[in-house]
């Protein structure tokens, strides 16, 4: 993937799979330079790209080392660790003990090689972060070094790719941002069915508890009259039948205070009695959403939640209940007994939909884009309803399928599924990128000057 005639050199950290090298490369750039201290993915770097990334970016500890070791270039891209930034993560962010303070090593880079445009990538949620500050700090350390920045929020639907995965891109240029303008958004609909592949094989078979979890709310589904209006709220079906309190105190305000028999009368989870039972009894048939030491009293939110569900349940008692005698759905697992219907006004057939198994339950969303990559868990993995699968049965999606998600279809993967799954949810998405890059580089061709110089050679 060299470039012989490249218009601009570029610097990749943080690589991963390399999803900014694929946009760059054809925008006519050279890699140069690469870091991903990932053993996995730099050993696939070097094969997909022919670069051999540097290992730890925290060896670039001093000017000398950072202006031997990193080549000359024009740009340098940047999706530097997301997870202290991340609602899914602790939220550190620069407290973060080692990953949150990387952008540092950004820092460094620019300021010894002063590459001419940038490009760095993350969470959404680093813009909100510690009240706007720490995207405040990024953008003020940047413009210390000379650049104009601007700051924007993209997903890959809006440039006709289906999945939903908005990440925050800070472009800066040393030339200035008169000239340029953020990518307009695809106009037209997105469908799954664009990325996945009729003769792909699914690597691992569905958990037979997640499939029969998956029939349990399908049923629900069927069960559910036509005139009734499906919840917009998440359905907690715990909250069936329960009665604890939770406006004015809460279990665990009883429990610190050594008053379990504040408790008596009440139900737990589906109803059943926390009459005479310890705190710890009464704990076990508390949901997991309100059980949790010092909740003394509620959010707003959660309160709603809750009211939301028993009101729900109360005016469709008569065909919930026959539902929940026939699939108990106490015996599952906590994440299975909860549901999110995000096809409002579709067909109530659970086989029609992309389907996600999350910690806030099974989630439901039209076939029109996937959800969101991950990369914490493998167990995330979008899964397709029988209707929609190529194959007419319920399969995962597979990681090259995901690939596709990320514009990432031409270049090989982590041979282990869970790897490769893992990567492609740290992982940028190329035509986001292309998009961003390309207004971005007008004016940066430097083929003339590549060329003579001595690092071409």
């Amino acid at each position: 993937m060299d470039q012989p005639h490249a218009r601009f050199r570029f610097v990749d950290l943080f690589a991963g799979l390399g999803g900014f090298h694929v946009a760059l490369n054809d925008l006519g750039g050279k890699g140069v330079f690469a870091a991903e201290w990932e053993p996995t993915l730099n050993k696939l770097y070097d094969h997909n790209f022919g670069i051999t990334p540097w290992s730890d970016v925290n060896e670039l500890d001093s000017d000398e080392i950072i202006s031997q070791k990193v080549p000359d270039h024009e740009v340098l891209t940047a999706g530097f660790p997301c997870q202290p930034f991340s609602k899914a993560g602790v939220q550190l962010g620069f407290e973060h003990t080692l990953q949150g303070r990387l952008f540092f090593k950004v820092f460094d880079v620019l300021s010894v090689k002063r590459p001419r445009r940038l490009i760095l990538e993350n969470v959404p949620n680093i813009l909100r972060h510690d009240g706007g500050r720490t995207a405040a700090t990024i953008v003020a350390k940047l413009e210390e070094l000379g650049y104009e920045v601007q700051v924007h929020r993209l997903s890959p639907h809006q440039f006709g790719i289906p999945q939903v995965r908005e990440r925050a891109y800070f472009v800066g240029s040393l030339d200035g941002l008169d000239t340029f303008k953020w990518p307009t958004e695809f106009e037209g609909t997105t469908s799954i069915a664009s990325v996945l592949h009729s003769d792909a094989a699914p690597s691992r078979d569905i958990h037979k508890q997640t499939l029969r979890a998956i029939d349990m709310w399908g049923d629900f589904l069927r069960r559910s009259p036509s005139n009734v209006k499906l919840p917009w709220f998440p359905i907690w079906s715990m909250e069936f039948r329960a009665t604890y309190p939770y406006e004015t105190t809460t279990p665990p305000n009883s429990w610190a205070r050594s008053r379990p028999r504040e408790l008596d009368g009440f139900t737990g989870s589906f109803g059943f009695p926390l009459e005479r039972l310890s705190s710890e009894g009464q704990r076990e048939l508390i949901p997991s959403h309100s059980r949790r030491d010092g909740d003394m009293e509620f959010p707003a939110w959660k309160q709603s939640f809750i009211r939301q569900n028993r009101e729900f349940f109360l005016t469709n008692r008569k065909w919930i209940e026959p539902w929940l005698y026939e699939w108990q759905p106490w015996e599952f697992p906590s994440s299975f007994q909860k549901f999110e219907w995000n096809a409002q006004g579709g067909v109530r057939d659970i086989d029609a939909y992309v389907l996600q198994v999350r910690a806030s339950g099974i989630r439901a969303k039209r076939p029109t884009t996937a959800p969101s990559l991950i990369a914490m868990t493998n167990t995330q993995v979008p899964i397709l309803g029988a209707r929609i699968s190529p194959t007419g049965n319920r399969r995962y999606m597979t990681p090259g399928e995901c690939a596709e998600l990320q514009s990432l279809g031409g270049i090989d993967l982590p041979e282990s599924d869970i790897h490769a799954y893992k990567a492609l949810g740290n992982a940028v998405n190329a035509s986001v990128v292309k998009a961003i890059a390309e207004p971005l580089l007008i004016g940066l061709d430097m083929s003339t000057q590549i060329a003579k110089s001595p690092q071409a050679a």
